[in-house]
């Protein structure tokens, strides 16, 4: 199998490359991606980061790089969001006003951007089976690849100009390197460490958890550390950061960064750490430090208070323990699952006193078990993509252990069957549920937000007003498209409130306005829908 990995790798991530691409290019932008699109450009084209500061720039500025060589037409700086108070507000005023006010192509920009976000997701899973391949062979290198590969999570969110798959590839990155330090400990190790952590605490903030995971990983292979050059390794960190962040505040007025400071961090929970980024920011050496600090901040501030979401017929922002389990279940594909249980059922054979796990079994265990701890124990619940980077060392593990079974007459059955699955899931990978949630009709059911309806459908919703002849549909749309650049003055906005909709027209409502939101459209109660533009608006006949 050795002699032929390299080519079957390439093989899986062609296809997958493929899936991606091809799903993904009738998808409208879904919610986070006017946000990041937008601060993405501006971060490249005027060299202010005064955009979407809760995330950090370099996947932005990846995804928005082929955008510098299509001209687009645009003023961002001229326009009256760009220094408005509301800093929230003005992230969204500028994408929405990139992709679709300003007389560009907003399906062109959304296709270049998104290419290097599916491109990168394409360079994880090449890192992931080079890795494994390295050490435990191809007979696990390629199954944790074929899991990977075949992820409706993966295939979904990989598409998007979001931080989750990018979020994924740091963890992943940050452990490996850290235990590739730890197997020498000398100033080469520690650089690399360095400049791979810095980069990824780059991807996004929650990449700072992997402090705490190096600890517990030291802890449990009791490692003499040495401490100086694991310092070096942070010194190197911050150096990247830093370096980073330099571009962000070149043009981005002084006065400003620090008003904006001031506005996002007005009432924090923890004084000193607003005034210990106000004090960053105020200084010129440091206004990049202030920067990124600000952004860390505001990421903690959302994260401990929650996010208000529907998940099993309840809506609430208090978070609920069952949450990513339950998600994680009936997200991925139910094939997986099975293969786990025959991998766990093999581990059980052995008894536990025999059971000595290498380095690298060891600190996957470790990173799941951490994360998943913090994760469920965190109110902010908006989708199993935040689980995600436990995702591939589970690959992995499973793989390891049906390694020992891989001429199993059930094993190959199964893989079949998850590579059917992902075929006949085509092209509506994010509404993936599997047949414990009900399915993709209805696994809106149990959670929806961008583990269903994040926008991607309002083009279909035009394909089918275009196919039906219709003069006018009522809609209530959530995502991050734009009906008025789709639909034209064949939409009117249409709300719960407003009763239904004349007789013999047509009403469309995202699912998400549906079953996440409290505002229940009670005149929809006994009522089937007509159609369905994609898989997440729902079309009524009145």
């Amino acid at each position: 199998m050795n002699k032929y990995a390299n080519a079957i790798a390439v093989l899986m991530l062609a296809v997958m490359l493929g899936l991606m691409v091809g799903s993904s290019w009738n998808d409208s932008a879904i919610f986070d991606e006017v946000a990041h699109i937008g601060a993405g450009y501006t971060y490249l084209k005027y060299k202010d980061g005064r955009l979407n500061p809760e995330h950090p720039p370099l996947l932005k500025s990846v995804a928005a790089l082929p955008l510098l060589f299509l001209n687009l037409k645009e003023n961002i700086a001229a326009q009256p969001f760009w220094t408005i108070d509301n800093v929230n507000d003005r992230q969204w005023a500028a994408g929405n006003y990139l992709l679709y006010e300003a007389g560009n192509n907003a399906d062109q920009i959304l296709f270049w951007s998104r290419l290097p976000m599916i491109l990168l997701t394409v360079l994880s899973g090449w890192i992931l089976f080079s890795w494994v391949k390295k050490r435990y062979g191809a007979e696990v290198g390629l199954p944790t690849l074929f899991f990977f590969a075949i992820s409706p999570t993966f295939l979904a969110h990989g598409r998007y100009v979001t931080t989750d798959v990018g979020a994924a590839l740091g963890f992943f990155l940050g452990v490996i390197f850290f235990l590739k330090f730890l197997e020498k400990q000398n100033l080469k190790s520690a650089t690399w460490l360095g400049i791979v952590l810095g980069l990824v605490l780059l991807f996004k903030f929650s990449l700072v958890l992997l402090l705490p995971i190096y600890l517990i990983i030291l802890i449990f292979k009791n490692w003499n550390l040495k401490i100086e050059n694991f310092l070096l390794a942070g010194f190197i960190a911050l150096v990247v950061i830093y370096t980073t962040y330099i571009p962000q505040i070149w043009n981005y007025p002084h006065d400003q960064q620090t008003k904006d400071a001031r506005y996002i961090l007005a009432g924090y929970q923890y004084p000193y750490l607003a005034k210990l980024d106000f004090w960053l920011t105020e200084q010129m050496l440091t206004r990049p430090l202030g920067l990124y600090l600000q952004g860390f901040l505001m990421v903690a501030r959302r994260t401990a208070g929650g996010n208000t979401a529907y998940f099993m017929g309840e809506i609430s922002s208090k978070g609920w323990w069952s949450y990513f389990p339950v998600l994680a279940l009936t997200k991925e594909q139910l094939g997986f699952y099975i293969l786990a249980l025959f991998a766990f059922l093999l581990f059980l054979r052995h008894p536990a006193s025999t059971w000595t796990p290498d380095v690298q079994v060891l600190a996957s265990l470790i990173f799941i078990v951490f994360y998943w701890v913090s994760s469920i124990l965190n109110p902010l619940n908006i989708g199993v993509r935040h689980v995600l980077p436990t995702f591939p060392f589970l690959y992995f593990l499973v793989a390891e252990k049906l390694a020992a079974i891989r001429k199993n007459i059930f094993i190959w059955p199964i893989m079949l069957w998850m590579v059917a699955e992902m075929i006949l899931a085509f092209p509506y990978y994010l509404s993936y549920y599997n047949l414990l949630g009900s399915g993709m009709d209805n696994g809106y059911k149990i959670a929806t937000d961008s583990n269903y309806d994040w926008g991607q459908d309002l083009k279909r919703l035009t394909f089918w007003v275009k196919e039906n002849n219709l003069d006018k549909i009522y809609l209530d749309y959530f995502g991050g498209g734009s009906p008025k650049y789709y639909l034209g003055d064949k939409f009117e906005p249409w709300w719960s409130a407003k009763g239904a909709p004349p007789l013999g027209s047509y009403f469309a409502i995202s699912i998400n306005s549906l079953a996440g939101s409290e505002d229940s459209y009670p005149w929809l109660k006994n009522k089937n829908p007509a159609a369905r533009a994609g898989s997440s608006i729902l079309i009524y006949r009145f």
